[in-house]
């Protein structure tokens, strides 16, 4: 992976600075624990606004971890592609069949240390039909899910708990929703 905005010498230690402060002026909290394995899938649910995003970043800060996260390549525009890529952003192309759940396994595979966002939605709709390439990642790369969730209504956000997957996608897919129950994105009907 290349430079990301984690890994910047000084600027680290201000996002972190920004963060806290951020966070505590806007009133969020982050709750849980995130999994103890150095690699995991991140689930980020609900999904519903550009606003997750800031949140999210500010939080993989303060606790002191590197994330990278998965975007629709118009987020990466010719002028901007660096910064998204040094903010941890990884373009898809949905336009184009790729097998980017093999792609991502391999991923995993060659590195110690992996953290991937995958909104299981694939949207900032709110929906309750979640696209599984998350969970196939996650059982491909042998790694557990870090359920990750921001709560608006609440301004929490943090760690339901660590889901590990048994392959039986019919069994576990409503297990995991199970734990979203209740849990309001900021653009939830």
């Amino acid at each position: 992976m290349h430079l990301t905005i984690y890994r910047t010498p000084v600027f680290k230690q201000i996002l972190y600075a920004v963060s806290v402060v951020g966070l505590k002026l806007t009133g969020w909290r982050i709750v849980g624990t995130p999994p103890k394995e150095k690699k995991y899938v991140l689930v980020a649910a609900p999904h519903t606004s550009n606003w997750d995003f800031p949140v999210l970043l500010a939080m993989a800060c303060v606790l002191g971890f590197e994330i990278y996260w998965m975007g629709k390549k118009s987020l990466f525009p010719k002028p901007l592609a660096p910064l998204m890529h040094w903010l941890g952003g990884i373009s898809i192309d949905r336009d184009k069949a790729h097998n980017r759940v093999e792609l991502t396994i391999d991923a995993y595979n060659s590195r110690e240390n992996l953290k991937i966002v995958i909104p299981p939605a694939g949207t900032r709709t709110a929906s309750k039909n979640w696209k599984t390439g998350f969970y196939h990642i996650a059982v491909g790369a042998n790694v557990p899910l870090g359920l990750g969730f921001l709560d608006f209504a609440k301004k929490e956000g943090g760690f339901l708990g660590t889901f590990y997957p048994t392959g039986d996608i019919e069994k576990d897919l409503p297990l995991i929703q199970k734990y979203y129950e209740g849990i309001k994105g900021k653009n939830d009907n």
